[in-house]
């Protein structure tokens, strides 16, 4: 289960990306970017959405992929969630590709 802060740090960090929100699920939360489910937030960590044009734009840190919880499709965990300009251009990139 996330923090709500933690949660509420990404969806700040994300903001120049759109209008950006949290809706609590399953115990966890879903991310949204303009409406648009761009990736989830579980026990502390984002995941988004595994889609190829995120490929050149993440960092080396962030180009691992897990499932997000048991039974789900691997998403890239992203580790880099303190450069606002960074993570607001991948939460933007997959808006765009939803």
């Amino acid at each position: 289960m996330s923090n709500p802060d933690f949660v509420q740090y990404i969806v700040e960090q994300a903001s120049l990306s759109g209008q950006v929100s949290a809706r609590k699920m399953f115990g966890d939360y879903c991310l949204y970017c303009d409406g648009k489910p761009v990736g989830l937030i579980c026990d502390n960590c984002l995941y988004l959405k595994p889609i190829k044009q995120l490929e050149p734009l993440l960092r080396d840190d962030d180009r691992q992929m897990r499932p997000p919880y048991e039974g789900a499709k691997p998403h890239y965990v992203i580790t880099e969630v303190d450069d606002r300009d960074y993570l607001s251009l991948l939460v933007r990139t997959v808006a765009d590709c939803r």
